[in-house]
């Protein structure tokens, strides 16, 4: 079987993150290169967040889809010259994290504003009534707010720079 990169980065669409099933890691953008090797495939990745820790399942859970994809043996390793940011989320996954009941990372072009939180919309009624609870939600990459016009409680993925 003769692979290509295509092939790779279609298997790559078939693994989810843990903590958020809905989003692939082509989705939240952590794949930074893919190589043909000899002795098989190499994937680079990033992390969302430095101290994730599910770092090593994402890298187990991307060689066994892949090997079993691809039929070859697979290297992940961590990507040490590129930083994750939200901006690196494809364009669909805000509309996947909003279905999934999480509101979206606001885009940031690499710019800290730390009122960008408070103006987050409710992923479940769209209203913008809405305040900040907690910067601290079940995991270090999102926050809590409070919908006014639903009464939901709502976590935000935080737009991470």
């Amino acid at each position: 079987m003769t692979i290509s990169e295509s092939d790779i980065y279609k298997a790559l669409e078939q693994v989810m993150d843990p903590e958020i099933p809905v989003l692939s890691v082509i989705d939240l953008g952590m794949i930074t290169g893919v190589s043909l090797e000899e002795e098989g495939v190499r994937v680079k990745m990033v992390p969302t967040f430095s101290a994730c820790p599910a770092v090593d399942y994402i890298k187990q859970n991307i060689r066994t889809v892949l090997e079993k994809a691809l039929d070859t043996k697979v290297t992940v390793e961590i990507d040490r010259e590129a930083t994750w940011n939200s901006d690196r989320m494809a364009a669909g996954a805000h509309e996947k994290l909003k279905n999934f009941g999480i509101a979206p990372p606001q885009m940031r072009q690499g710019e800290e504003h730390a009122e960008i939180e408070l103006h987050t919309a409710c992923p479940h009624c769209d209203s913008e009534n809405t305040y900040l609870r907690s910067p601290f939600g079940s995991t270090l990459c999102r926050a809590i707010h409070y919908c006014r016009n639903c009464g939901y409680v709502f976590e935000h993925f935080k737009p991470l720079g």
